[in-house]
């Protein structure tokens, strides 16, 4: 089966004592991960040495890292790279998140030096697809992320392209309160897979875990993830409550 996966996507938020206060709290709730599921918490760059004291010895729980710089080193004050990030034990990193694609204009070309950067270290990434509702509303959302797919991950070989979690993410349903009904999740999830399944076979198509990202709670994980072709979340504002995300791990196929 594939990977199940719950990513809570922190983004900016929480001070060390909130963040430490958020971790202590889940870690006391009743959730439980069998062996193809995973909880995995994108937490900021900072965050990163306690998130992994805190899950230190929990199976199936990993910390990632929210983004990372193309390049192994260099003079990019401010930057971190993944080759730094898996000094610190990450072994996954989100990419190409909407929010860094609007505010950062990172484009399909850099995200391509991106990822095999984090494939370089053998760590997972967590690449995020997804269209703006004028697209949406335009009907041509299959054709812009089958796009933005092709542009940054069809040089990767079938072997690499079987190590990485996509996220698809609708992008007028990010922190809008505003849900794709679990129709549509599937509907897309299920043209993305067909996407992999043209280039690179069925076979490596259904080992790929596919993730949804758009105001996912608990009152519509089981109902989204119950769909054959969504295989966990990427969570944001529920990330930051813990009765919220544990129910979300617990909501896991």
């Amino acid at each position: 089966m594939r990977k199940q996966i719950a990513a809570a996507n922190w983004k900016m938020n929480l001070s060390q004592n909130e963040a430490a206060t958020l971790l202590n709290e889940l870690l006391s709730l009743p959730h439980s991960l069998q062996a193809h599921q995973e909880a995995i918490f994108a937490v900021p760059a900072i965050y990163i040495p306690l998130a992994t004291q805190k899950l230190a010895g929990k199976s199936n729980i990993y910390v990632a890292a929210q983004n990372c710089h193309q390049k192994e080193s260099g003079a990019y004050t401010g930057e971190i790279s993944a080759p730094m990030f898996a000094t610190v034990g990450v072994k996954h990193i989100v990419l190409g998140h909407s929010e860094r694609r609007e505010y950062f204009a990172e484009s399909d070309v850099l995200l391509v030096e991106k990822v095999n950067a984090v494939l370089a270290i053998e760590s997972t990434p967590i690449f995020c697809c997804g269209e703006p509702l004028e697209i949406r509303e335009a009907g041509t959302q299959n054709e812009f992320v089958a796009s933005q797919l092709k542009n940054a991950l069809f040089h990767l070989s079938a072997d690499q392209i079987s190590k990485v979690v996509i996220a698809y993410e609708p992008i007028w349903a990010i922190g809008t309160g505003k849900t794709a009904s679990s129709d549509q999740a599937q509907e897309i999830h299920a043209y993305i897979r067909s996407v992999f399944a043209e280039k690179y076979g069925q076979s490596i198509a259904d080992q790929i875990s596919i993730l949804y990202g758009g105001s996912v709670k608990a009152a519509n994980a089981k109902e989204i993830f119950s769909q054959p072709d969504v295989d966990g979340g990427l969570v944001g504002g529920a990330s930051l409550v813990a009765t919220e995300f544990a129910a979300i791990i617990n909501a896991l196929k």
